[in-house]
Formats: C-alpha cells, sequence, structure tokens
C-alpha cells in the first residue's frame, strides 16, 4: 500500500455507521457521514475536494485520517456483437482484476471480482490458473461498479458476484460490499438486482442465509454426483454433493430466495442422459430451482471442449418439469469469460 495511504482508513470499504462513530472520534458531527457517504457512492467522488457542501475545515479532517481507493484501466475490450465491455483493472499494489460489463433489454449488467485469482481450482476454469494472491476490498468491489460507470457512461442495473473469485471464501468484505452497496444513503442498489455465485462453501450459504439480505444464490454445480464433481471441482471432496443440496435447500426456506443452479456442459464429460437424469433425481425434490446450463468456456490451459447436446440435455429437464434455459453467450468475440485476460497478462 502507498506509504501515504497506511495510516488512514479506506473510506470506500466503511459502512455509514462505522464512517459516523469515526467523525464524531475526530470531533465532527455525526450527520457529516450521511453527507460524505452520498458524495462517495451517489455521486461517485474520487476525492474530497470535490464534497461541495462540506467545510474546508472538514475536508482537510477527512484528509488526515481517510483516503479514496481508486483503480485504473489497464486495458479494456469492446465486442462488435454485442456492446460488452470487459476490463482489465490495475489495483493500488498493482495486482489485477477483470470486470465486465453487459448489456440486456433490461438494463446493464457487471460481473465482478472477489478476488485477486481463486483458491477453487475448478478444472474448467481460467481464474484459478495463477493461483490465489488476496481478497479483495470491499471498496475494490464497489469501485469496479463506479470505474465502469464512469468510463462507459452506462448506469448499472444489476450487480453479479461471478468474476475472478470465490465470493464467499472472502465473506466478510463481501457482506460489507452488500451493505454498503444497498444502502438508502448512498447506491441504493436493491439486493434483488444482485447475484452471488459460489462453488459450494456449504458452511458459508449457511452463514449467508443467516444474513437473511434477499440477494439471489448461483450454485457453480456442473455434475450431479460426488464421482463425477470430484473429477472437476475439488471443492466436492470437502462439501460432498448431498451436503451442498441441503444448505441450498435450507438456504431457499429461510430466505424465500429460489436457488440457481449454474451447468457448465463438458463433451464427452457431463453431457449424456444418463447425466441428465441423475441431475433430475438430485434436484426435482428441491422443487422451486433455476437451472442455467452453459456451453464450458474453453480456455488455452485446459482440455474441456464445448458440449454438442445443450438443446437436448435442456430438453430432458423441461420434459421433467424443471425449469432450465441456456445462457446467453455475450461477448465471445473478447473472451468475456473471467480469468483469460488476467492470466495473459501475467
Amino acid at each position: 500500500m502507498d506509504v501515504t495511504t497506511e495510516d488512514k482508513t479506506d473510506i470506500l470499504s466503511v459502512e455509514l455507521h462505522e464512517l459516523q462513530e469515526k467523525l464524531l472520534q475526530i470531533g465532527e458531527k455525526k450527520y457529516r457521514g450521511a453527507q460524505v457517504f452520498q458524495w462517495l457512492h451517489d455521486k461517485k467522488a474520487v476525492n474530497f475536494d470535490e464534497m461541495s457542501n462540506i467545510s474546508a475545515q472538514t475536508k482537510a479532517l477527512l484528509e488526515k485520517n481517510f483516503y479514496i481507493n481508486s483503480l485504473k484501466i489497464q486495458k479494456r475490450l469492446v465486442s462488435d456483437l454485442d456492446n460488452t465491455v470487459k476490463y482489465l483493472y490495475v489495483l493500488p499494489d498493482g495486482n489485477k482484476i477483470e470486470t465486465v460489463l453487459m448489456e440486456y433489454r433490461h438494463g446493464n449488467s457487471i460481473c465482478l471480482s472477489t478476488q485477486v485469482g481463486c483458491k477453487m481450482g475448478c478444472k474448467f476454469c481460467a481464474s484459478t490458473k495463477a493461483g490465489f494472491v488476496r481478497n479483495l476490498e470491499p471498496s475494490e468491489m464497489l469501485l469496479q461498479i463506479y470505474e465502469s460507470e464512469r468510463d462507459s457512461g452506462r448506469k448499472i442495473d444489476s450487480v453479479v458476484l461471478m468474476g475472478i473469485g470465490e465470493p464467499l471464501d472472502n465473506f466478510d468484505n463481501v457482506i460489507k460490499f452488500l451493505k454498503i452497496v444497498s444502502d438508502k444513503n448512498g447506491r441504493n442498489m436493491s439486493l434483488r438486482h444482485i447475484s452471488l455465485s459460489t462453488c459450494g462453501l456449504v458452511d458459508k450459504i449457511y452463514s449467508l442465509a443467516e444474513q437473511r439480505l434477499g440477494l439471489t444464490l448461483s450454485v457453480s454445480l456442473h455434475a450431479p454426483t460426488d464421482e463425477k464433481r470430484d473429477r472437476i471441482m475439488p471443492v466436492n471432496k470437502k462439501y460432498p454433493v448431498k451436503e451442498l443440496i441441503k444448505a441450498c435447500d435450507n438456504y431457499f426456506k429461510v430466505t424465500g430466495r429460489r436457488i440457481s443452479f449454474e451447468f457448465a456442459l463438458i463433451r464427452g464429460v457431463n453431457d449424456d442422459a444418463e447425466t441428465a437424469e441423475q441431475l433430475i433425481e438430485l434436484l426435482k425434490p428441491l422443487g422451486v430451482c433455476h437451472i442455467n446450463l452453459i456451453p464450458v468456456n474453453e480456455i488455452r490451459e485446459g482440455e474441456y471442449k464445448k458440449s454438442g447436446f445443450v438443446r437436448d440435455f435442456q430438453k430432458s429437464l423441461c420434459d421433467a418439469g424443471l425449469n432450465a434455459t441456456v445462457r446467453r453467450t455475450l461477448g465471445a468475440d473478447i473472451e468475456a469469460a473471467c480469468g483469460q485476460l488476467r492470466r495473459d497478462n501475467m
């Protein structure tokens, strides 16, 4: 970290009630907290001088005790097919993360990273190839929204925590990010417009349910049995399929929010009729759930190839009464799936 900020507080990572308390401790009025918070998260101020309704004396106190974190764009790729924008951001310590801005009929959505690298080791994922470096701070997640809006001129309507990293492995920072981004005094984004994707950290799924935040939980399932899932997702050896499904059932019962299961179809690995029947048997008892079928993202370091039976697989699930859709591929001409751009730049 920069020596000029090491003794200061990262103000973008501070919830409103924490900011108010810190301002009281340095002799400021509590109400100033809401004003500063709004400047940071609604008006997206990049420095304290921009805060026109804050006195020079207060700005000096803010400058002395806090710093406003920042990201820099190293690379930007724009799709000629669908206006998808892929960013490679440089963090203050020189590490790099990816963010993808996607355009839909219902608005703009952003796919955020939550860690630098990933520990999970899923065999088909580029994000894990260079290993894990560190967790992202709440400010570094928020700034992926703010900087992408500044650069693109588009308002972001929804967020998907599905970029580089496992969100539930950075649990405390992710929860703080969610509380800050949804605070009515700042960005005021409804948590119903936010999805969190996990490879299946069962203990953290229970903890997330206890938060009762109302966000959508997406579970990267990719195989319906331990035998098949063990081969492509090492996390399954710690949290087997039955334990994962039990945690998902609990999440739905506690929050009332439908679970979405991500299922990347890999040629010759998990795209056959037997796997479809096993998936039906596994998920049918859950009742309300959604299955998002994804042609696997082919990465240069990997051996897995896209399935040619995606529509057949979908039909089998739908015929059995399950809600299954095929994910629309965005940014195909710029390799918009997370991980590859950072890997290339390393």
